[in-house]
């Protein structure tokens, strides 16, 4: 398995991000919407990573950048069949690493706040993300949670 900078020009990626955006819709009211679609993920601003196993999209995430410090953790997604595998938490290793590595001292999220996305605040708190306010353009939502993790000493 390899986790490559990805500039989401390839047709399975942008599949596989569909598939997510799809995914979203259906368990998350449309005013609670935040995925960003193929578009808003090819901004400058964000770094997109693909978690490749052979010639097989199995996993993706993603870093906006919302200042010089602080970043937003996007897209983070794992194929259906590969649940419960690892990828995740490879690839959200692999995502902070490179977020402190490119100067930032913060990382943030949203996610879901319904049981559907309950495995992936577990991974988050596993890594060392707590509970925040809301943060950047983001308002209070009840089916949001709001996480964040310093990830370098720059930061008070």
């Amino acid at each position: 398995m390899r986790i490559v900078v990805d500039d989401l020009s390839g047709a399975e990626i942008a599949e596989f991000l569909a598939e997510h955006v799809r995914q979203m819709r259906s368990v998350t009211p449309l005013e609670s919407k935040h995925a960003l679609d193929l578009n808003a993920l090819r901004s400058p601003d964000v770094t997109f990573w693909t978690v490749m196993d052979g010639e097989v999209v199995v996993g993706c995430g993603a870093i906006k950048r919302l200042d010089a410090a602080h970043g937003e953790l996007k897209s983070m997604r794992t194929s259906p069949a590969r649940k419960r595998s690892g990828i995740a938490s490879r690839l959200l290793g692999h995502v902070i690493a490179e977020a402190e590595r490119m100067g930032f001292a913060r990382l943030s999220l949203e996610t879901g706040s319904d049981d559907f996305f309950l495995p992936a605040r577990r991974l988050y708190e596993k890594f060392g993300f707590d509970y925040c306010a809301p943060f950047a353009d983001y308002r209070p939502d009840p089916n949001s949670v709001f996480m964040t993790k310093r990830i370098s000493h720059l930061v008070s």
